[in-house]
């Protein structure tokens, strides 16, 4: 109970900035109507609970096991065994990965139907787990991280000139939503047990990162791939507003329990029918840790159904609303500025960035601070958010006008700046863009995007949380040249 209470006060400590923001705004720039206020707030508080189980039942549970199937792939030193169950492990924790479920939603939503939520799931689900494979071979095969990467998003490159622009929001949108509180400990928990069977210590230490910015090119891949097949051209998207219409206080987030309960029950019973299979023919663990795990597994699904209750019962509307309010000032500073000051804000409430920055600091024995990477990542964020709110608000910016340059930046970086912040950077900008990003960021676009004339809610909105995703790929990389100038300056 107490390592519990541990986690309740970590995630009530990050996600308060942005509850009293919203509060604060609610009596001055953007009044919101007193039951949604309410209703946000008793989601506010679900989320808090949800998240704090959430982290604890992937402790618990989640992390022993992808440590555990980290060294079982080594072991195995069979292609086809690697190809089978991580191809299975990277789809079916991407189909229960809350974060992709959310961002699923919202295009089911906007599209109407269109582009479905499970048919979404399957496509990015099946792309993740090709690239999970692909990332695991790498570091077994000892593949360059950088060279890897540039083919990657090479193919990316092709397939986007065939693809609309929102498909192409879309699927970076959906790169971003994979690596999520689910994913993130699993795959990186995967990673540094394959690299830990290395020798060579330098070499461990570098694999131990990358396997995430590989793996959530798959989601990209499998987008764009889709748009092959579904054309979206003509469709403007809608924003639905019924929760936020309604007068009743917990109506929409006791409506939701049993829809998420189902969906999350379903997401989640193929990765504990991968833990038992693995139990029995290669795991072999003690009564008492193969059933810490199993109870890890539990708290991951309880926590997962509060968190999502939280966020569909009013979280996304009041960002719907705040997005439209600040959006029909004159001065469109306003929304620009909100947008830094919520990004910055933001990258704080993410548990998979706090679980990744342990990571680093602990894998570089203390060399790479937390602080220091949670500093470039909020610069990173702000100007990701405040860049999107521009590109809403000022016609004629279009996506890949900040894409095209950003990646060609990042990539570029990569063949200067040592191996290790190489990896450190793409997963980064995955675990970037978490649950926050995906609910009250995306929210907050779509609301502002609705209340511009100029603007199409499934083009210009969609797309934020790419900027989210890339944006940390520069920043970190600029300070893994810093920490190389400084390492030079020490050696003279």
């Amino acid at each position: 109970m107490s390592v519990l209470l541990d986690k309740f006060k970590e995630v009530l400590k990050v996600v308060s900035p942005v509850v009293v923001l919203v509060v604060i705004l609610s009596f001055t720039l953007t009044p919101l109507p007193t039951p949604l206020l309410i209703r946000f707030l008793v989601g506010a508080l679900a989320i808090v609970i949800g998240l704090a189980i959430l982290l604890f039942g992937i402790e618990l549970g989640i992390t022993p096991f992808g440590n555990h199937l980290g060294t079982t792939f080594l072991k195995s030193n069979k292609l086809w065994f690697v190809i089978i169950v991580g191809f299975a492990l990277g789809f079916f924790v991407n189909i229960a990965e809350p974060d992709l479920h959310v961002l699923a939603g919202q295009i089911d939503g906007v599209t109407n139907g269109y582009i479905p939520l499970f048919l979404c799931l399957v496509v990015v689900s099946i792309g993740t787990g090709a690239m999970l494979v692909l990332g695991i071979v790498r570091i077994i095969k000892k593949l360059p991280l950088n060279i890897v990467l540039i083919i990657c998003y090479g193919v990316i490159a092709a397939l986007a000139l065939f693809s609309s622009a929102d498909m192409l929001a879309i699927g970076f949108d959906s790169s971003g939503a994979t690596t999520g509180a689910l994913t993130v400990p699993l795959v990186l928990a995967l990673a540094i047990g394959v690299a830990a069977m290395k020798r060579d210590s330098r070499s461990s230490e570098e694999d131990s990162f990358g396997l995430i910015g590989i793996m959530s090119v798959g989601a990209i891949l499998g987008i764009l791939l889709l748009n092959f097949f579904m054309r979206t051209e003509g469709i403007t998207g809608i924003l639905d507003s019924h929760v936020a219409d309604t007068d009743s206080l917990l109506g929409p987030l006791v409506a939701e329990i049993p829809v998420v309960a189902l969906e999350s029950l379903i997401a989640l019973i193929p990765m504990v029918v991968i833990l038992f299979l693995f139990q029995k023919l290669s795991f072999k663990l003690q009564k008492r840790a193969f059933g810490k795990m199993l109870l890890g597994f539990v708290y991951t699904y309880v926590g997962l159904v509060i968190f999502l209750v939280g966020v569909h019962g009013g979280f996304m509307s009041v960002g719907n609303l705040i997005g439209q309010g600040l959006a029909q000032y004159d001065n469109k500073a306003v929304l620009v500025g909100f947008g830094f000051l919520i990004g910055m804000l933001v990258i704080l409430t993410e548990p998979a960035v706090h679980i990744l920055t342990q990571q680093i600091e602990e894998v570089t024995s203390g060399y790479i601070k937390r602080t220091t990477v949670l500093a470039a990542l909020c610069i990173g964020v702000a100007v990701a958010v405040g860049l999107s709110m521009l590109r809403i608000a000022v016609p004629g910016i279009q996506l890949w006008h900040y894409i095209l340059p950003g990646y060609a930046l990042a990539l570029g970086l990569t063949f200067f700046v040592p191996k290790l912040f190489v990896g450190i950077a793409f997963d980064s900008g995955g675990v970037a863009s978490g649950p926050m990003t995906a609910t009250f960021v995306l929210a907050l676009a779509q609301g502002a995007s609705n209340a511009i004339e100029t603007s199409n809610i499934l083009t210009d909105s969609f797309g934020v949380i790419a900027m989210v995703a890339m944006v940390p790929l520069i920043a970190l990389q600029i300070l893994g040249l810093i920490y190389k100038l400084k390492s030079k300056k020490e050696e003279v």
